[in-house]
C-alpha cells in the first residue's frame, strides 16, 4: 500500500533530481510517514570542531533524564546516501531512540557530496565523535559508555568509524548500532539484482548516490568506504545489525554481520523480512517500524547499561 501511494503520488525519483531539489523533497516527505516527534526533556543544537569548520550536532535527552544525570549517548549519523539528509529528517527517530533506551543522542550533520565526496563524510562523523568524548563531561554526557550508529549511509559511516576508533586506540566505543547499512560500495550482492527495483531504494538511485560521493572508481576498494573489505575486522564493539527483506543492502548487512562473528565479535543480526529499506522512520505508517525503533533502543540500553 505505502509503495503504491508514493507511485500515485507523483513524486519524481531522486535520481531525476539535483541534490538540492533531492534534499528539499527528502525534508518534506518525512511528513507523511514520520510519527509526530515525541517530547524529549532537552533538544540543544551543538556545534563540534570539525577540520573544514564547525559540525552542527544536536543533543537530545531523553524524557525522565535529570539535568545533572550523566547519561551514557549513542552518537547518531543519519542515512540518505551521503547526498540527502541532515538533523530534521532524522530528529523523530533520534528522540525516539533516546527515550525509549534511556540514553542520550547526538545527531551528526556531516557534510554532503556532491559538494564534500568521500571521505569528507568520514572525516566529520570522527571529528564530531572525538569532539562529544572530548566534551562528554560538559554536555552531561558519560564518556565511558559512549555507542555510535547509523541508518543506511549512517550505518556505513558507524562501521568505519568503529574500524578508525579501534585503529587509533583512543576512542573507546561500546557498541555500534548498524540499520540496513551499505558496507561495501561495488553493490555486487544479489539483493541489489532482486531487490533493486520496485522497492522505493532502487538500483538507479543507488548509482546516483554513488556517482555523487566517489568520485574516482578506484575508491570503491578503499576500507574507509567500503569497510567490508577491511581486512582485519578483530577486537571491534559488540554490534546489532537490523537489515530489511526487500532491501538492495540486504545482503551487504548479512554478510558483514557474518564477516564480523567470524573475525570473533558480538553481533546480532535481525532482518525485518517484510520490510523495505528506510522502514525504520516510516512509524506512522508501517507499524513494525515502531517494533523496530524499540528494538535498536533496548539493545542501546542493555550495551551502555553499565
Amino acid at each position: 500500500m505505502l509503495l503504491k501511494l508514493v507511485e500515485q503520488s507523483g513524486a519524481p525519483p531522486v535520481h531525476l533530481l539535483a541534490p538540492v531539489e533531492a534534499r528539499q523533497m527528502y525534508r518534506d516527505r518525512r511528513f507523511f510517514s514520520q510519527p509526530d516527534p515525541p517530547e524529549v526533556a532537552l533538544m540543544r543544537d551543538l556545534e563540534a570542531e570539525g577540520p573544514a569548520g564547525p559540525i552542527p550536532l544536536r543533543l537530545y535527552r531523553p524524557l525522565g533524564s535529570s539535568q545533572d544525570q550523566a547519561l551514557p549517548v549513542l552518537v547518531y549519523y543519519h542515512g540518505g546516501g551521503f547526498v540527502i539528509g541532515d538533523l530534521d529528517t532524522h530528529d523523530v527517530l533520534c528522540r525516539e531512540l533516546a527515550n525509549e533506551s534511556g540514553c542520550a543522542v547526538v545527531s551528526v550533520d556531516y557534510r554532503l557530496a556532491p559538494e564534500h565526496p568521500y571521505p569528507a563524510a568520514v572525516i566529520d562523523c570522527m571529528a564530531a565523535t572525538r569532539w562529544i568524548y572530548a566534551n562528554a563531561a560538559s554536555l552531561g554526557l558519560d564518556a565511558g559508555r559512549l555507542a555510535v550508529g547509523g541508518d543506511s549511509a549512517g550505518g556505513n559511516l558507524a562501521a568505519v568509524v568503529c574500524l578508525l576508533a579501534r585503529d587509533d586506540g583512543d576512542l573507546p566505543i561500546r557498541f555500534q548500532l548498524l540499520i540496513y547499512p551499505g558496507t561495501e560500495m561495488r553493490s555486487t550482492a544479489q539483493s541489489h539484482q532482486t531487490n533493486g527495483q520496485g522497492y522505493l531504494l532502487t538500483r538507479d538511485t543507488i548509482d546516483y548516490f554513488h556517482g555523487h560521493y566517489i568520485a574516482d572508481p578506484e575508491q570503491d576498494f578503499e576500507w574507509q568506504a567500503s569497510p567490508f573489505l577491511r581486512d582485519d575486522l578483530a577486537g571491534l564493539p559488540p554490534a546489532f545489525i537490523m537489515s530489511a527483506g526487500y532491501d538492495p543492502l540486504r545482503d551487504d548487512a548479512l554478510a558483514y554481520s557474518q564477516r564480523l562473528s567470524e573475525a570473533g565479535n558480538r553481533v546480532t543480526h535481525i532482518c525485518f523480512e517484510r520490510q523495505i529499506h528506510g522502514f525504520i522512520t516510516m512509524g506512522k505508517v508501517i507499524d513494525e517500524a515502531n517494533t523496530a525503533v524499540r528494538l535498536c533502543a533496548d539493545e542501546v540500553r542493555r550495551a551502555l547499561s553499565a
